[in-house]
């Protein structure tokens, strides 16, 4: 049961100035419940609490307080400076993913082809197409809900994205009816990889996401196998594979690049200096 936090009668100001929550998340959620901008919730700072706001505020915030992530709580989270909507059908995109959009956007060619494996909200797919028009983008999920969320993200952001629904390659065989063929000049994914009875998947954010989006239930490669081992025959000549990790698995993600024959096999930090995306060349 949610106390109830706020009461009616009660103003912006005190509400700011009494919530049990950072002042950065207070903001974020009254402005969400209340549908005011930042600047508004200064201006209006006498504003008076009706009861279905009040009520509105508490279960909010008292969900917040159960640990239930700010993203998931407004529908939305920035990545690559656009706007994305997440609902517990999708992980919610992370500032270190956007090293992989990076690394892709650098070694896309002109007119290039992309593959996102594993889009979830369509945040990689979506943020490499709106930063490149000229490429040709196919976004793969085995969840028929990510996709959908992933296909609004994608009109929200007026971007042109091809979402196919299956398990990694397997969505690039028939649909509808139609036998597809195709070559890609970039492959990037941010499979599921962490271990299987990790201790974080039951702290913090990681407890309300989706559980098949976070982990392989296994040693955390599963699905990093199968990608590498797939990927050359869906790759062009010079085509690049680029793959996010856990920050314990480069070595393992490169050991799996190099047994399947590719080239220029590496990988780079994040900004939290963690070795967080892997990849090589088809030569």
């Amino acid at each position: 049961m949610i106390l109830p936090l706020f009461s009616a009668g009660e103003t912006l100001a005190h509400a700011q100035q009494n919530s049990p929550l950072s002042p950065l998340e207070t903001r974020i959620l009254l402005s969400h419940a209340l549908g005011l901008t930042r600047i508004q919730l200064i201006t209006q700072s006498e504003r008076v609490l009706d009861a279905l706001e009040a009520a509105r505020l508490s279960e909010l915030f008292g969900r917040r307080l159960m640990g239930e992530p700010i993203a998931y709580l407004v529908g939305q989270r920035e990545f690559y400076g656009l706007p994305f909507e997440v609902t517990r059908d999708v992980l919610i995109p992370r500032p270190e993913t956007e090293l992989l959009v990076e690394l892709a956007l650098q070694r896309l060619p002109e007119n290039g082809s992309v593959l996102d494996l594993g889009t979830g909200s369509g945040a990689v797919a979506i943020a490499i197409a709106h930063s490149r028009p000229d490429a040709q983008v196919t976004a793969v999920d085995v969840s028929d809900a990510a996709l959908a969320v992933a296909r609004r993200n994608a009109q929200t952001n007026a971007v042109r994205v091809d979402f196919l629904q299956g398990d990694w390659y397997q969505a690039l065989g028939a649909q509808d009816g139609r036998q597809r063929n195709y070559q890609f000049s970039l492959i990037v994914a941010n499979p599921p990889y962490i271990v299987a009875g990790d201790p974080h998947l039951k702290q913090g954010d990681l407890r309300f996401e989706p559980l098949g989006a976070l982990t392989d239930h296994g040693d955390g490669l599963a699905a990093l196998r199968s990608i590498v081992a797939g990927a050359a025959p869906r790759l062009k000549s010079g085509g690049w594979l680029l793959m996010e990790h856990g920050y314990d698995q480069a070595a393992s993600v490169r050991e799996l690049l190099i047994a399947q024959g590719f080239g220029a096999v590496q990988s780079w930090r994040d900004l939290a200096d963690i070795e967080r995306v892997s990849g090589a060349l088809r030569t």
